[in-house]
């Protein structure tokens, strides 16, 4: 029933379109014919760089977004994303979820697939972390919402697409900026950029740190990004990059409701007595040849590392990691006709391999005179191996201006080891194992009345791995009865130009059902058990709107709204013999919203502001508890201005949360209290803050 309402409103939505479509062209029956369409590129891992002809749902965000608010944590900005929810807490600890997918991950993100540039940031443990990049050194940012496996392997919530920085406004640029806030925030950051005929590079260099404003929260994280291209010419190029992040930051962990409601800042004791922290070195690197073979083929081939060496003390234990990935991607992409039928296509192979090794130890930190965590007699020691190549291809058929086809195959096949070397015993023995292949069809349906007006049909397969947890028994040995996450999507969906193209608007309707659902129950403090526990039901409607009015020769104003409405539930799900089935699904809101403005004068004077609303969230799958709603403003004001020729000034000013609401910013879901203790849900939420920006550029 809810999914012929939003066929309903899509339906009337299009009807008023083409009524103003027709105001329009009685107005001047040729503009639309003879303006040309603002172009917005999207990655060439697509078959078509052009957003408006992509039969997806895709949201943008641009350098000029991603650095609307402090430009130190993303959640802030990939929330204006309909369909999109960036949980926070600490910077450090971060959960995003596409539809409803990967909601119930209890404290990261999985079953969504990430890459920066050629480089996948998603782990052979199937998870995924960008808060470590630094925002200025982004250039775009993509988020395709569904399981469009046909070119991006697993992941049934969709794809996140990172690129990287890059510098064509002339032949050098230095850059350097500090931000600084409320709660001890600081960030200085220094930048050079060189542009010549045949090759480019830029380099930086951040330190971010925080005292934080909750107990045991402080952060520091510094990097050096390197990219750039060499050998440039017509029909090829060399693109490197390298990224190296160093973090420390300290885990105030979750509260119960009423240290929620009474004294926010106050950690989980436990994390505070051990002074529990995350501490890692994290290095990516690759390389990438693009080179033309012809006039209607094109080859693109790039190999990656990804290096992670992490140290968490926790108060249960202190856990070790290191991993070590490696891989390479190859696709030739071009174009051919069949008679007067125009087609485009891409085909090739994806090979990722993961080393993990995984060590825990005694925490001592109750002897340590209050000194915190002290590393004691070894507990485990555990390694996985994990390997899987995807072979894909789609092409793109245009029969006719107004109508085309696409379609895509992807074909998975996983295989992992895993090794319990600790405690040494003969009942460890190496395991082998190997999902069966999976193959993942994807079929898409695009018809553009005219230039300005683009309706879509999509129907694709899904799959999401499972993480390391979710493999194993309570033994710790693997589970053969495992089955990766499998779901359809079905989208209906609109790309629409208005008012001369002033407003542009998306409007999406979906619906997708997961099967095998993993869950990964947990039987310790640090020991999980992975079933295939059920069925999950996804369906909901997607709107956004941007605005650009020029208002006057002085002033123009820029304005978006964006709103998410969903139903996602348990369709059928029993867990220990609790039956769950037609109960919300834990873990996210069922709707959100989101909007602002931008005021800019042509004097360098700007003035935006913010607004988030957030639904209620339930946090455990009974249904028995559920976060709060809320609503955020933030407001930032600046001044843009010029020193000396080509070297200019920015300052900016800003105030988040202006209404001092307080939210959780994460929820950890299905939490037990321990004893009679209540359970811990809620991670708090910055309360009002502010910060100040000054940078400075220097274009020659």
């Amino acid at each position: 029933m809810i999914f012929k309402k939003y066929f309903l409103l899509l339906f009337a939505f299009s009807v008023f379109q083409n009524l103003i479509a027709q105001e329009k062209e009685v107005q001047n029956i040729d503009s639309v014919k003879t303006q040309k369409l603002n172009e917005v590129l999207i990655s060439p891992l697509h078959i078509n760089r052009d957003l408006q002809n992509s039969p997806a749902s895709i949201g943008i965000l641009s350098e000029k977004e991603l650095l609307r608010n402090n430009t130190t944590d993303i959640s802030n900005v990939i929330n204006t994303i309909p369909g999109v929810f960036m949980q926070s807490s600490n910077i450090t600890t971060t959960r995003i979820s596409i539809r409803g997918i990967g909601a119930r991950t209890p404290y990261g993100t999985n079953k969504i697939r990430a890459f920066y540039g050629t480089i996948p940031l998603t782990s052979g443990n199937s998870e995924t972390v960008i808060d470590d990049i630094d925002l200025q050194n982004i250039n775009q940012i993509e988020v395709i919402k569904g399981p469009l496996s046909s070119i991006y392997g697993a992941g049934l919530g969709g794809a996140i697409l990172i690129s990287p920085e890059t510098f064509n406004k002339g032949k050098h640029q230095t850059e350097i900026s500090s931000i600084f806030g409320s709660f001890g925030l600081l960030k200085n950051r220094v930048g050079f950029n060189l542009n010549e005929k045949s090759a480019s590079l830029n380099l930086s260099y951040h330190n971010l740190k925080t005292d934080g404003w909750r107990e045991n929260s402080a952060y520091n994280r510094e990097g050096i990004t390197l990219g750039g291209e060499l050998f440039r010419k017509k029909n090829s190029k060399l693109t490197y990059f390298s990224n190296y992040t160093y973090l420390k930051a300290y885990i105030p962990s979750s509260i119960n409701k009423t240290t929620f409601e009474n004294n926010p800042q106050a950690g989980a004791p436990t994390w505070v007595a051990s002074k529990g922290f995350k501490e890692y070195k994290s290095t990516l690197g690759g390389l990438a040849y693009d080179f033309s073979i012809n006039e209607n083929l094109k080859n693109s081939t790039s190999v990656f590392i990804n290096y992670k060496d992490s140290n968490e003390p926790r108060p249960f234990d202190i856990l070790r990691q290191y991993t070590f990935a490696s891989g390479a991607r190859t696709q030739f992409s071009g174009d051919f006709n069949i008679g007067k039928i125009k087609n485009q296509f891409i085909t090739g192979l994806e090979y990722f391999r993961d080393n993990y090794s995984g060590n825990t130890f005694e925490n001592l930190y109750q002897q340590n005179n209050g000194n915190g965590s002290l590393q004691g007699d070894q507990l485990t020691a555990t390694n996985q191996k994990r390997h899987f190549y995807n072979i894909f291809s789609q092409i793109r058929t245009l029969l006719s201006d107004r109508f085309e086809i696409q379609a895509g195959l992807n074909y998975n096949k996983t295989k992992f080891k895993l090794q319990n070397d600790f405690p040494a015993s003969a009942n460890n023995p190496k395991e082998k194992y190997s999902y069966d292949g999976i193959f993942s069809p994807q079929l898409s349906f695009l018809f553009k009345p005219n230039e300005v007006q683009t309706f879509y049909f999509s129907a694709s397969r899904g799959f999401s791995l499972p993480a390391t947890e979710e493999t194993l028994t309570s033994t710790g040995n693997i589970n053969s009865d495992i089955k990766p996450e499998t779901g359809y999507n079905f989208e209906l969906g609109g790309k629409l130009h208005f008012f001369n193209k002033k407003l542009y608007t998306q409007i999406a309707i979906y619906r997708m059902e997961i099967k095998d659902l993993l869950v990964a129950k947990r039987i310790g403090d640090d020991q999980y058990e992975g079933v295939n526990a059920g069925k999950t039901f996804h369906e909901g409607v997607e709107v956004s709107l941007n605005h650009n009015w020029l208002i006057n020769r002085t002033f123009n104003l820029n304005s978006y709204l964006g709103a998410s409405i969903g139903n996602y539930e348990f369709k059928e799900f029993v867990d220990n013999g609790n039956d769950y089935s037609g109960n919300k699904l834990t873990g996210v809101p069922a709707n959100t919203a989101s909007a602002g403005f931008n005021l800019n004068t042509n004097s360098g004077f700007y003035f935006s502001a913010d607004f988030q609303f957030t639904d209620k969230i339930p946090m455990n799958d009974s249904n028995a508890n559920f976060s709060d709603s809320y609503s955020l403003l933030n407001l930032k004001t600046g001044y843009q201005f010029e020193i000396l020729s080509g070297l200019k000034a920015h300052l900016d000013a800003g105030i988040n949360n202006v209404t001092n609401e307080k939210y959780a910013s994460m929820i950890l879901t299905n939490a037990i209290g321990v004893g009679n203790a209540q359970p811990r849900f809620y991670y708090p939420g910055l309360p009002i803050n502010y910060y100040g920006i000054i940078s400075l550029n220097y274009l020659f």
